[in-house]
């Protein structure tokens, strides 16, 4: 299914490598349009289609294809910068990549770091938005939304190298320096394999529906689970603690 280019904001190095925003501003501008984007959609599948049930399993195919097109294209621009800026070269946006060893899994720097670069035995402090792909793009997980005790976004802190969250994640922030942000697409084989890797959605509610997608035993002898299990993540990388500390 083409993608329409009115859809697929660019990722220009002009407007996000040299940014210095946070995560949540560099992706406001996204989260608003993909509502938008997925409400269109719905829309131009009749009236008649108020619920999921009723969309044939063509239409929902070719609407996941879309919102994963629409993922690993250039959907993350601020919406009030693109709309003062010319759109770039096709050759000046930024590309994804496959990282060396890591089992298929794509990467797309968004920005730059120029910190730490992390080693085994490291402690990260990240930011991220978690996205699942199976079901069009659905959030389900943001440190956004997890508060401390005076209600600021607290950040998610693992060892490198310890096994302790979904290997694609922990692959992808090894290549990263402190203040870059990375778009990664981790495939089904380097994400959640269980349900004690982080990480874990700590609303209820959201941890039934990823791990009932992820691990639905009918999909998967159907042969879905090839793409069943596919995340999109969204890291800024805040902080890298050495083992020494």
């Amino acid at each position: 299914m083409a993608l329409s280019n009115s859809l697929c904001f660019p990722l220009a190095s002009s407007v996000f490598l040299s940014s210095r925003k946070p995560l949540a501003g560099v992706l406001a501008g996204c989260q608003i349009h993909h509502v938008a984007t997925h409400a269109s959609f719905r829309a131009q599948l009749g009236s008649s289609c108020d619920d999921d049930n009723v969309v044939s399993r063509r239409q929902a195919i070719q609407h996941q294809v879309f919102s994963l097109g629409f993922l690993m294209s250039g959907g993350l621009a601020d919406a009030t910068e693109l709309r003062t800026k010319e759109v770039p070269a096709k050759e000046d946006r930024p590309k994804f990549f496959e990282l060396y060893d890591s089992g298929g899994v794509k990467a797309l720097d968004i920005r730059q770091g120029n910190g730490t670069t992390p080693q085994i035995g490291d402690k990260v402090v990240i930011h991220y938005y978690a996205r699942l792909a199976a079901k069009q793009g659905w959030r389900f997980d943001s440190t956004y939304d997890h508060k401390d005790q005076s209600g600021a976004p607290e950040p998610y802190v693992f060892v490198v190298g310890s096994g302790e969250v979904i290997s694609g994640l922990d692959t992808a922030v090894r290549t990263m320096q402190e203040g870059g942000l990375r778009r990664i697409v981790i495939p089904p084989s380097q994400g959640y394999q269980n349900t004690t890797q982080g990480p874990i959605p700590p609303n209820y509610f959201d941890r039934q529906r990823l791990y009932t997608t992820i691990f639905n035993p009918t999909r998967l002898a159907n042969g879905e689970g090839s793409t069943l299990g596919t995340l999109i993540f969204d890291v800024e990388l805040l902080r890298v603690r050495p083992n020494s500390d």
